[in-house]
């Protein structure tokens, strides 16, 4: 059977001993190299070229996201997974930008580490269930906020008004609907389509729908 390659990157000798420890006693995998700074972890790359790497955040010098950018540039065969101490969303989101295909909490079992070099050796991407949640709340939060800044110059009559054409309602639906004069109705539809920089009520409809407007509505 052959192994799969992995090397370590953690400026902590102790935390790479341990981690050397548990993986060479996997039958499917061993540690080929390791190094303590972002200048050694790119070196090594170019020298050795292990399918994976177990990637600290916090390093001397650029740091651990700096040299994932490069290696994954470098060398898109190697396989980034960030073993680090912060759990915040914020870094989540910077690894996975700079080309990470997984990010773990070193306070996550053995079992989890392992299962995170072996689904990072098969291209698959894999996060522990912490990280995973906090992502998904961050994502939710980043929707909402954008769902809210996508109506932000509008007032209430107006996305009452924007809510109706995306039902597919003509001028005098909408003023039934709402009480409102036809004129009336139409001149908040003229203002609708100037405030968002669109051309016509189907285009009105599918701005929001993609905003989800619908739900707000019903939340007020």
């Amino acid at each position: 059977m052959s192994k799969i390659p992995v090397a370590l990157v953690d400026d902590h000798a102790l935390v790479r001993l341990g981690l050397k420890t548990l993986i060479n006693d996997q039958p499917d995998m061993q540690v080929i190299g390791e190094a303590g700074t972002a200048n050694e972890a790119i070196q090594m790359v170019a020298n050795l070229h292990p399918k994976v790497i177990l990637m600290d955040i916090r390093l001397p010098g650029a740091g651990g996201l700096e040299a994932t950018r490069q290696i994954v540039v470098r060398f898109p065969d190697t396989k980034v997974v960030m073993l680090t101490s912060f759990a915040d969303e914020e870094l989540v989101m910077s690894a996975i930008r700079a080309g990470a295909v997984g990010y773990l909490l070193k306070e996550v079992g053995t079992e989890e580490v392992l299962r995170g070099i072996r689904a990072a050796a098969q291209g698959e991407s894999v996060m522990d269930a912490l990280t995973t949640t906090r992502l998904f709340a961050r994502m939710r939060a980043i929707g909402q906020k954008e769902e809210e800044d996508a109506f932000h110059n509008l007032s209430e009559r107006e996305l009452e008004i924007l809510y109706e054409v995306s039902l597919g309602k003509t001028n005098i639906e909408i003023a039934q609907s709402l009480n409102l004069g036809e004129k009336t109705a139409r001149n908040y539809v003229s203002t609708l389509l100037e405030k968002l920089q669109l051309t016509n009520r189907i285009e009105l409809a599918t701005y929001a729908i993609k905003h989800h407007l619908s739900e707000r509505m019903k939340r007020e």
